[in-house]
């Protein structure tokens, strides 16, 4: 584990694997932090160099009063990896986490050099649904939003069983002035046109029981892209690097091997 200061914000990493392998980044959800990827990062195949970010306001990282920019957010995951002294890294991105990665990529392309759009979308949700959440959020703290969260989240059964309560639990810890910035820069981002001018290979991610991003959504920002495929997680919900780990570390591995980023040892 690591702290990197970036952007004026100490941001917390966990960094494994060879300094110089081929690196895949992982940016988290709204209300979740870098444990949601612990699963299928433990499943990959060796000679990758993994990098998971909390994002600013969650986890172990900082948390500024909000509301955050999307730009801030950005900013904070190309500080980080020029900090890790990282390029042409494929980043691996869920929910808010996969708009910035669009984001990064627009941004700087020399640091990306392929992404995966697990569960999101150029633009999610609108901007009086955010202001619901947030106000809602601001009266009863993150656990007021917990119950209709995993229900988006979330198809039962896995609702009733003990890793549920453990991503509730995950999910009411976080700090809620994080999770009140990081909503804010979701409500004001519509990534439609600079996604579109994208040019680079591209996996698509979607859960066909995910209430927040479904696949519909998924694939249409997908469609934004050239060349770029969509794989459905058929029972997963909006975090299927939980609910279906196995499946979502195949098809990572796969694509990674597609494109020549791969480590090469198992």
């Amino acid at each position: 584990m690591k702290q990197i200061e970036t952007n004026g914000t100490a941001l917390h990493v966990a960094d494994t694997g060879p300094e110089g392998a081929p690196a895949v980044v992982f940016l988290h959800a709204l209300g979740t932090d870098l444990r949601i990827w612990d699963g299928v990062v433990a499943r990959l195949p060796g000679g990758l160099r993994c990098v998971r970010l909390d994002m600013r306001g969650h986890g172990l990282s900082a948390c500024p009063p909000a509301p955050y920019a999307m730009g801030a957010l950005v900013s904070d995951a190309e500080g980080a990896m020029e900090a890790l002294g990282l390029s042409e890294a494929v980043v691996v991105g869920l929910s808010i986490g996969g708009m910035i990665a669009q984001g990064l990529a627009v941004k700087r392309l020399d640091l990306v050099r392929g992404l995966v759009l697990s569960n999101t979308a150029a633009k999610i949700g609108t901007p009086e649904t955010w202001a619901q959440r947030i106000e809602a959020a601001r009266a009863g703290g993150l656990s007021a939003l917990a119950d209709a969260t995993l229900e988006r989240w979330f198809p039962e059964p896995f609702r009733s069983g003990p890793e549920a309560a453990l991503v509730r639990r995950l999910f009411e810890r976080q700090p809620l002035e994080g999770w009140l910035g990081c909503a804010a820069a979701i409500s004001g981002t519509d990534f439609y046109t600079p996604t579109a001018a994208l040019r680079l290979p591209t996996l698509a991610i979607a859960g066909d029981r995910d209430g927040s991003t479904p696949p519909d959504l998924v694939r249409e920002t997908a469609e934004l892209i050239p060349g770029a495929r969509v794989h459905l997680i058929r029972g997963a919900g909006h975090l299927p690097c939980i609910d279906a780990a196995g499946e979502y570390a195949t098809v990572l591995a796969e694509f990674l091997r597609e494109i020549g980023h791969s480590g090469g040892t198992a």
